[in-house]
């Protein structure tokens, strides 16, 4: 029961309205319920896995509540231990297992949002092994912190402190919060199921023979996956904010219009996937920094947290190889590059502020950004780093004939449909990059309200390909 199926806009209003209709004592044991039947329609196998990582974090979270130190450390370390070591083997044993032949497979798959929820118990007793609460939450609401299945899938992976705020409060309908519910929800299908999965058939066909493909649709099937792959896991996002503002719960803002950073360090930190890198910073980079750190732990940190993120993409998706370890090692290598040249930035940010050069600096910025993410996306979408390297040689050595390549090519109406649909969107994007959706929603004039979504609705019923592609992290 995908975000993008007619099963879910079946399923949705009937839960929401029913969690309207109950009394407040009945409300979260029903949001309880309705996450378990989302999850369980991806297999019932699926709620196994979530009942085990739910039963490792309520019972090392009951120690984490001992005056006894040692007790709550041993809890903590056990509890982050068995998450890990049940995501290591679900994610990696069968795939080192193929390679090495005296090891019997087990023929394990890792269930769909495995490690977004596997990140939500670990932050859970991360916070709870730094600051106990005053008072043990119910164990309901830690269950409900897990698996509430609008973020189940993909995130955003949420903290418990905020979370466990908002279900103590009685639900209150608020309307200006269940229309913009409804608008990210509508703004999270366009971008997923009229943007990311018409773009998917030409990327996939055109990665799928990198040695033959024409070197300029690699080109162009490159740009088209750093669109798709944008709007697919923003698409769900936006779609899970949503669902959850439809209960009266709100999510953290995952995706931040992220091709319009001016560099690595914003890409990443407060732009794209703003909570995983939040998990990485609190879980494994400050952890591994320290206190007072030098400017190489400082460095070090940095590229173990983006190889660490490399080893999480790599046991599934598009392929299992070490490509997403390259993706993971170039990015943190531009990041080593960027913190280097911080000192020479600055002053040449000073320098030109206030002058026509600055407008010219950002866009510049930005465009170099992009196209450093777009090269590392290369090893993130393609089989092997073999694939991945022919398809950056092809495309490097096209680039002198450029000019005569577009002249020549025939380009047809799908790449027109297509770039249009991405010129599209960063128009759009970039008026929300002034103001919010929210803000931008509110302050136009009601008619305007009413056409910008009847489009959307025209593009979901007449461009959207439903049901066609599931969404890419939800892999992972």
């Amino acid at each position: 029961m995908l975000f993008n199926s007619f099963g879910f806009l079946l399923f949705l209003p009937v839960a929401a309205t029913l969690f309207w209709m109950l009394p407040n004592r009945l409300r979260l044991p029903w949001m309880l319920l309705a996450s378990l039947i989302f999850y369980g329609s991806f297999g019932l196998e699926n709620l196994a896995y979530l009942g085990i990582v739910v039963a490792i974090a309520l019972t090392a979270g009951r120690y984490l509540l001992l005056p006894d130190a040692r007790m709550r450390e041993t809890a903590f370390w056990g509890g982050v231990a068995a998450i890990l070591g049940l995501l290591a083997v679900l994610k990696y044993y069968d795939p080192i297992a193929e390679t090495v032949s005296w090891l019997p497979r087990l023929g394990l798959i890792s269930p769909a949002g495995f490690s977004f929820y596997a990140f939500t118990a670990i932050a859970l007793l991360a916070d709870r092994y730094r600051a106990p609460p005053e008072a043990p939450e119910p164990p309901l609401h830690d269950v409900i912190f897990l698996a509430w299945f609008p973020k189940i899938l993909a995130g955003p992976i949420e903290r418990v402190g905020p979370f466990a705020a908002a279900l103590r409060k009685p639900a209150t309908v608020d309307p200006a919060l269940v229309t913009l519910g409804l608008q990210l929800i509508l703004w999270g299908l366009v971008k997923k199921v009229v943007i990311a999965d018409n773009l998917a058939p030409f990327v996939d066909r055109t990665y799928a023979i990198p040695d033959y493909a024409v070197p300029l649709e690699l080109i162009i099937a490159s740009y088209f996956f750093a669109f798709q792959i944008y709007c697919d896991f923003s698409g769900y996002t936006d779609i899970a904010r949503g669902v959850s503002l439809l209960f009266g719960i709100e999510l953290a803002e995952n995706f931040r219009r992220s091709y319009f950073a001016h560099s690595i360090g914003e890409f990443w930190s407060r732009r794209w996937h703003v909570s995983l890198s939040d998990w990485f910073r609190d879980y494994v980079y400050y952890p591994f920094c320290g206190e007072g750190p030098t400017a190489l732990r400082l460095y070090l940190g940095a590229m173990l947290v983006f190889i660490a993120s490399g080893i999480w993409h790599a046991g599934l998706g598009y392929g299992i190889g070490m490509g997403f370890l390259v993706w993971g090692f170039l990015n943190g290598l531009y990041l080593w590059i960027e913190r280097a040249l911080n000192p020479l930035r600055r002053k040449l940010r000073g320098r030109i502020r206030g002058t026509f050069f600055e407008p010219v600096h950002v866009m510049l910025a930005t465009l170099l950004v992009f196209h450093l993410i777009l090269i590392s996306w290369v090893f993130f979408r393609a089989t092997t780093i073999s694939a991945s390297l022919t398809i950056l040689r092809r495309m490097w050595d096209a680039l002198p004939e450029m000019p005569g390549l577009l002249l020549r090519y025939p380009f047809t109406a799908e790449h027109a449909f297509l770039t249009g649909l991405i010129f599209a969107l960063l128009a759009i994007e970039f008026a929300f990059e002034k103001s919010s959706l929210r803000r931008r929603v509110t302050g136009a004039p009601r008619p305007v309200r009413w056409l910008a979504w009847y489009a959307c609705l025209f593009a979901l019923i007449f461009l959207g390909r439903w049901q066609s592609e599931a969404f890419v992290y939800m892999q992972f």
